[in-house]
């Protein structure tokens, strides 16, 4: 059966957010280029239900210990990333972005300095109140047990917060294992703790609880929360697939091209889908296929091929480049950060759908077939 193909959109200025046509698989007059470089997924995959797993993955053949003296990193950076959204590095030290992650990265806040000193951005610490750090619970200790593999996602978190919006402060939430009741329970803390903008780079398979957890977890109005589709190309995740969330996909970004000056395409790892269980938003007023949520709203950078840089050490080696829509989260949460504070009653997901005309509009690439 032959479908037309649908449009994804990549961030651009506004709330830079990119609007997507969601659901079927991104089809296209081109798609992602083969890889060039081997990667891998930071986190355990795991199946069961109840369970989520972290979506980073990152370039295995880029990993070092150190630079050569005054060479940035591969990967984008800050200005390239500013750059590729038309974006200015604004934005407001009262604004908190928070990351909900699972467990502990015990060197989150010593790699985060080395990132923004590389790249010449504002301290972020605990000591001057940027940066703050708490169990689900939203407390200071104790810490959820270290794990290698969730602190690459938190290094890669926090480095996409500090690329898009220096001066936002950053509150990282660890849960104590990533199950969803103890990230629900810590995206409920971050927004106790007053951040209006909320980043999860995790998801799961829905398992017919999802409205449940919509009730219990992610119904905050007046607070952006953004959360990844997932890495494994067209399928469904969850909490993507809430109604109260904007469900963020992946492009592949490259330098040069048209009046923009980058050209996007659709990243054929990028989560898209039909929810199950969750009924469609109303301000999904876009065709999508779907009798119900649809997924993605927005997309920005994800492909590791076209990665970012992040420094991690516990569990890497220094320098990496990173991807997968773990990345892309991060980046439209901070955008959402940058926007301004949301109506205290509103749903921030729509605003994406009313702002149409301010996004960039990417129709090559797929991550799938009907």
């Amino acid at each position: 059966m032959r479908r037309s193909p649908r449009r994804v959109l990549a961030t651009a200025a506004f709330a830079a957010l990119a609007l997507t046509a969601p659901a079927l698989p991104a089809t296209a007059q081109s798609s992602t280029a083969a890889a060039v470089h081997p990667t891998a997924r930071v986190c355990a995959q795991t199946a069961k239900p109840g369970m989520a797993t972290c979506f980073a993955e990152r370039q295995t053949d880029t990993m070092r210990a150190a630079l050569t003296p005054n060479a940035l990193p591969s990967g984008f950076g800050p200005t390239g990333l500013r750059s590729a959204y038309n974006l200015t590095a604004s934005g407001t030290a009262s604004a908190t972005v928070a990351i909900v992650d699972s467990n502990d990265d015990p060197n989150a806040e010593s790699d985060l300095a080395t990132y923004r000193s590389t790249y010449g951005l504002p301290a972020c610490t605990t000591a001057n109140g940027c940066f703050k750090k708490v169990n689900e619970n939203g407390q200071s200790s104790p810490l959820p047990a270290a794990d290698s593999g969730w602190a690459g996602e938190i290094s890669l978190d926090v480095d996409m917060v500090s690329a898009i919006c220096p001066n936002c402060h950053i509150l990282l939430v660890e849960a104590n294992q990533p199950s969803m009741a103890d990230l629900g329970t810590a995206v409920n803390t971050a927004v106790s703790m007053g951040a209006k903008y909320v980043s999860n780079s995790y998801g799961g398979s829905e398992d017919g609880s999802e409205n449940s957890s919509d009730s219990s977890y992610f119904h905050h109005p007046g607070v952006a929360i953004t959360a990844s589709t997932g890495d494994s190309g067209y399928g469904i995740s969850y909490p993507a697939s809430s109604q109260y969330v904007t469900a963020v996909g992946g492009t592949s970004l490259t330098q040069g091209g048209g009046t923009r000056g980058w050209t996007e395409t659709a990243w054929s790892g990028a989560g898209s889908g039909c929810s199950t269980s969750v009924a469609k938003p109303s301000f999904q007023n876009v065709t999508t296929g779907c009798a119900k949520r649809a997924n993605a709203d927005v997309s920005a950078v994800a492909d590791p091929q076209t990665g970012v840089a992040v420094y991690q050490t516990y569990g890497g080696s220094g320098w990496a480049v990173y991807g997968g829509t773990s990345a892309s989260s991060p980046i439209i949460a901070s955008v959402y950060a940058l926007a301004g504070t949301p109506g205290a009653s509103d749903t921030p997901a729509a605003y994406p759908y009313s702002h149409a005309g301010n996004l960039n509009d990417v129709t090559s690439g797929s991550n799938g077939s009907c």
